[in-house]
């Protein structure tokens, strides 16, 4: 049998860290620790196979970005713009704090297995609407299509660059040739796009 996935719970309140690791421990996941943004150091992350992040304070997302870099983070958001910029922070997902009974465990578990996860309650907000993707003004090309998968996994541009074999400077035309081409203003936006156009391989 497979172990549970190992979550560390960041909250700025002890009482939103006890009351996600109650809710954890009932979810059936392994809790690796708790603790606030600011007291968040790397042995915490490496502890963990995922984080699940109390995005209630814009002021966490420096923190989040950090972390994102070393393992899957699952947001949970207020709302549609704290999910926004979540995502935009490297976030592997969103998920509604009314549905964290319910959906918890297995978004801890997607995010693991590399899966990008968007609670359909904030799905509407998080992405403009296109009609299809055939309607795009000009189609990803090739290379396009390749950066935008790799930006799923939340690499930076000099982790793209050397992904590729090209330089710093190339990878960032390429991501802003995508978010152009996408219709979107931040890297989490795109991928939310892109996801709903079917045109990423999670």
């Amino acid at each position: 049998m497979a172990l549970p996935p190992r979550v560390l719970l960041v909250a700025e309140d002890a009482i939103a860290r006890a009351g996600l690791r109650a809710l954890a421990e009932r979810s059936g996941l392994s809790v690796a620790g708790d603790v606030a943004p600011d007291d968040l150091q790397p042995a915490d992350v490496e502890a963990a196979d995922a984080i699940a992040w109390d995005a209630g304070t814009s002021g966490t997302f420096h923190s989040l970005r950090r972390a994102a870099a070393r393992v899957p983070v699952l947001a949970l958001p207020w709302n549609a713009e704290q999910a926004r910029e979540a995502l935009a922070a490297g976030a592997r997902g969103v998920l509604s704090r009314e549905r964290l009974d319910e959906l918890l465990l297995p978004a801890v578990q997607a995010a693991v297995l590399g899966l990008l996860v968007v609670d359909d309650s904030f799905g509407e907000a998080l992405v403009r609407p296109l009609p299809a993707a055939d309607a795009l003004v000009e189609p990803l090309t090739p290379r396009e299509t390749e950066v935008l998968q790799l930006l799923a996994e939340g690499l930076t541009n000099r982790r793209l660059g050397e992904r590729l074999g090209i330089s710093e400077h190339t990878a960032k035309f390429h991501v802003n040739a995508i978010l152009g081409k996408l219709g979107a203003r931040t890297r989490g936006e795109a991928i939310a796009q892109a996801a709903r156009l079917g045109l990423l391989l999670l």
